[in-house]
This record gives structure tokens, C-alpha cells and sequence, in this order.
């Protein structure tokens, strides 16, 4: 007979089987194993190796204090700008690497600590409880509260004074990291903004010849650029300053000069403003002689040079501050201190 003359149930592994005799199968193949019987740690048994590790745990808090201290100490030792090669990183931020590698430390043993503590001397005995309902009767909270009780009392909280303490300083001291990155956003303003470059007996410098400028330098209706004496391309705070210090110095018949101040303000006509804008501080640099306007070319803000400098036109916020200015004995103009105001945009609502 042909294996196509086989009914299909005969070859089937169970027909087969039960032809070549029943094989034995376990009633539960799944079944629970059960826990490995429970080895005490060296730590429970002997407390000279409980003393070591509490040891360990209080050098890995101590280390994390120490980095922590570390860390605010970078602020102070490195400067913003240096740069040092570190192999295989290259050249990298003092700072920055400073900073990270202290933190990352602090936050290590901090962890660490906290694992070594919880493995070698907190109770390592495995609690099962059965399933219950979502609301606890009040056996079982109470249970619960002297389940906490008993593992405070087991992880040697109370008992391990050295661990415990040292791990209170790390976490205390940890925190002030924090507070020195707020530092690190940038310097405090102070009153930076209000002050600038000029003061009394500065001279006016031609920004383009760097000479000092008389009287006879400036024509009626003409635009000149200065900066305070001492000043020099080459500081390394120049773009800094001349954002600040910037004046526009133009001549203006004192009969056309409408503002009481601006003529006192001025000398025989000369009057100087400040060249950045008061809407978002771009330099002011079209000058229309007739109508004594200056337009500032980014958003068209236009003021009055006749007037105090007040906006007639466009975005900006207030009028352009003026400085005050005089002839010295050697018939140069200078200043006779500095802008009574803060120049350019009304920072903070002119603070």
C-alpha cells in the first residue's frame, strides 16, 4: 500500500506516536521553579565589613561634595575665553570643560553612593504580598506604615550616622550648582546701559580723520561722525563702546534752533546727538539739511535736529539724547560730561 493510500490522519505525528507507544508528557512544563534559598551578605553577617562599606559610601558622598565645590570654583578659576587641547577632544573651553566634568562627578558618586548604600546595607530581604483590592483596609495601611517603619529601620537611616550625614551634605551642597549656572546666563547689566565713553573734557574726534574737531570744522548744514577721545579701533571693546558713544554733529543757524535746551546745549549753532536710533539702536545717517531731519534708514524713524530731536515720524519711542558740548581753551570741541539719558532703545522702558 502507498502513502497516498494512508488516510491523512495517519500521518500525523500523534497517529505515529500512537502507534509507536504513548510518550510521557509533564503535566505543567511552565511550572514555578521556586527562589533560590537566601545567602546572607558579608555585610549582615560581619559589621567590620558593614563599617567598610559604610566607609565607601561616605567617601563617594564626600567626592561628590568635593566636585560640587569644584564646580563653582571653575567660575572663578577659568576665564570665559580660554581654550586648552585636551587629548583626544582637542581644543575645547577650559570652562565648559571644567564645568561638565565636575558636575558629572558630583551627579556620579552622588548615584553611586546611593546604589552602593542600598546593595551592601539596606535590607535585602525579598517581601511578597498577596494581591489585594485598590482600597486598603485599614489593617492593611497600617501595614504599610509599619512596613516603612521596619524598612527605615533596616536600611541602618538612624543607625549608619556616617552615611547618613555625608549623603545629607552631598544632596545640601548639590543644589548650589544650580544657582552658580544662573550666574553663567551672563554679567549682571549693572548700569552699563546708562553710561558711555564720554565725559567732561573729552574731545570730539572726527571718526573718520581721528582728529579733533573746531568749530570752523563744522558747516551749516553739513553731517559730521565723532567718537570720544582716547577711543581706538583697535580696543578690544570698541564695537562695544561705539554703540553707545556714537554722535552725529551737525550746524544749524541757533535762530533756526526751536528747543531751549538744544541751544543752550550747543555752541554757536553745533549741536550733538547721539547716532543710534531710539527704536532698535540701527545708526542714524541720512541728514536733510533744509528741514534739519534725520532719517534712520532702517525703519525710516525720523527726528528733528531743530527740535530736541523729537520723533516726528515712524517707530521710534522718544527723541535721540543730546550731549551737551563747549569750546576749550585751545578752541577744540569737547564734551562737558555725558548723555543725561541712556542712548538708543528704551531698555526695560527706559529702566
Amino acid at each position: 500500500m502507498s502513502s497516498q493510500d494512508i488516510p491523512e490522519e495517519e500521518n500525523l505525528p500523534a497517529a505515529q506516536d500512537k502507534h509507536a507507544g504513548e510518550v510521557a508528557v509533564p503535566q505543567d512544563p511552565f511550572a514555578d521553579p521556586g527562589l533560590p534559598p537566601h545567602e546572607p551578605r558579608i555585610q549582615d553577617i560581619d559589621e567590620k565589613a558593614a563599617r567598610r562599606s559604610e566607609r565607601a559610601v561616605a567617601f563617594m558622598f564626600l567626592l561628590s561634595m568635593l566636585a560640587t565645590i569644584g564646580f563653582i570654583a571653575s567660575f572663578v578659576a577659568f576665564p570665559v575665553d580660554k581654550i586648552v587641547y585636551i587629548f583626544p577632544l582637542g581644543h575645547v573651553s577650559a570652562l565648559n570643560f571644567a564645568l561638565g566634568t565636575t558636575l558629572a562627578v558630583a551627579l556620579f558618586f552622588i548615584g553611586a553612593g546611593a546604589v552602593h548604600w542600598a546593595r551592601t546595607l539596606m535590607s535585602d530581604h525579598e517581601i511578597v504580598h498577596e494581591r489585594h483590592p485598590i482600597q486598603a483596609t485599614p489593617e492593611v495601611r497600617e501595614q504599610v506604615f509599619q512596613d516603612f517603619r521596619d524598612g527605615a529601620g533596616e536600611s541602618g537611616f538612624g543607625r549608619r550616622k556616617l552615611a547618613r550625614n555625608t549623603l545629607f551634605g552631598a544632596l545640601a551642597l548639590f543644589p548650589l550648582s544650580a544657582v552658580v549656572l544662573l550666574r553663567d546666563l551672563g554679567p549682571l547689566p549693572e548700569d552699563k546701559l546708562r553710561h558711555t565713553k564720554w565725559a567732561k573734557g573729552k574731545r570730539l574726534m572726527n571718526q573718520n580723520t581721528m582728529q579733533p574737531l573746531r568749530p570752523e570744522d563744522i558747516a551749516v548744514g553739513s553731517l559730521t561722525f565723532a567718537m570720544p577721545e582716547g577711543m581706538s579701533e583697535h580696543d578690544h571693546d570698541f564695537q562695544v563702546q561705539i554703540a553707545k558713544a556714537a554722535l552725529m554733529i551737525v550746524r544749524i543757524q541757533p535762530d533756526d534752533i526751536k528747543d531751549k535746551r538744544e541751544l543752550d546745549w550747543s555752541h554757536d549753532g553745533i549741536v550733538a546727538f547721539s547716532k543710534i536710533c531710539t527704536h532698535v539702536g540701527c545708526p542714524v545717517s541720512l541728514y536733510e539739511q533744509q528741514t534739519h531731519h534725520a532719517l534712520c534708514p532702517c525703519h525710516q524713524s525720523t527726528f528733528d535736529l531743530s527740535d530736541g530731536g523729537r520723533v516726528i515720524f515712524g517707530p521710534a519711542g522718544h527723541a535721540l539724547p543730546q550731549l551737551r558740548i563747549t569750546v576749550n581753551g585751545e578752541g577744540y570741541l569737547e564734551a562737558m560730561g555725558d548723555f543725561d539719558e541712556p542712548v538708543g532703545p528704551a531698555f526695560w522702558e527706559r529702566g
